[in-house]
């Protein structure tokens, strides 16, 4: 009996003293918006966790999540201390969380851009630009959170036809991602579409886009877009200087595979202030809540 009770004495001291190593050995995660199919994005961003762990010397996950609305959630919630955001989806998180920062953007990010796209029965050629001759036509963008696929785009149409895209089109609709915005105007399910150019060049790569029965039309002036966002607080958590260490993490990261899946030539140095004409738009536009 008195054995027993010497085993069990044991073990419940072994358990308190592992309760705070487990704890010290907290996992660093982080999320990114799902612009994309979500079998590329796991696979692309568990490898992204693999280099993180490498560098970083702490335990890395990913966790994937439906909507860009969701990734801000994680964030604001402290499910995810990292994300790969979209320009206003980085906007909107960041304000949410004090003292969060944007760490890091691809090179292509500084001078992003949004192909709008026409289906062949348009009659619209490449190159033709936002005209006339799109009034009544029906219209998908991507995600209601999208930077490429939603604010910018409506930013721009409205600059050039002076009202809102509802008064512009017979039907606007949201196709929740880019490759999804490529395949319904490739299929004619919508006439029209505003989608992220890279997310269509692979398309277009990867020979996912029959580009005799849909076109770009128009090409946007650039504007910062996609960047990795910190929460405030990691310092704290994971030791002085750690959001210091994750930037730099980043932005040494030269495996060619990690940078095509992006896809990235590399990363640069970026700050939250390289963001506010997105943050202008998104006021302007009503739609940063």
């Amino acid at each position: 009996m008195l054995g027993r009770l010497t085993l069990a004495l044991s073990l419940t001291l072994a358990l308190a003293l592992a309760a705070p190593l487990a704890g010290a050995a907290e996992p660093f995660v982080f999320t990114a918006i799902p612009d994309e199919d979500e079998t590329r994005l796991q696979e692309r961003f568990e490898k992204v966790a693999d280099y993180l762990e490498d560098q970083l010397d702490v335990e890395v996950r990913f966790v994937p999540v439906k909507s860009y609305a969701a990734a801000v959630s994680a964030f604001r919630n402290d499910q995810v201390q990292l994300a790969w955001f979209g320009g206003l989806s980085g906007v909107q998180a960041r304000e949410r969380v004090p003292g969060s920062r944007a760490l890091a953007q691809g090179v292509e990010d500084a001078q992003f851009r949004t192909y709008f796209i026409a289906h062949e029965s348009t009659g619209l050629e490449a190159g033709a630009g936002l005209v006339d001759a799109m009034r009544g036509m029906t219209f998908t963008f991507g995600s209601k959170g999208s930077t490429s696929g939603r604010l910018m785009p409506e930013h721009f149409l409205r600059e050039a036809f002076g009202e809102g895209p509802e008064e512009v089109f017979s039907r606007v609709g949201f196709s929740g991602n880019h490759s999804r915005t490529a395949s319904l105007v490739a299929t004619g399910a919508y006439q029209l579409g505003a989608l992220n150019y890279t997310v269509w060049e692979n398309e277009v790569e990867a020979g996912n886009v029959d580009t005799d029965s849909v076109r770009v039309v128009w090409e946007t002036p650039a504007y910062p877009d996609y960047q990795w966002s910190i929460r405030g607080d990691v310092d704290e958590r994971f030791g002085e200087g750690f959001a210091d260490r994750v930037q730099q993490a980043l932005l040494d990261m030269d495996d060619p595979a990690l940078l095509e899946s992006f896809p990235r030539s590399g990363f640069i140095p970026v700050s939250n202030d390289d963001y506010e004409v997105i943050r202008e738009v998104g006021r302007q536009l009503d739609i940063l809540d």
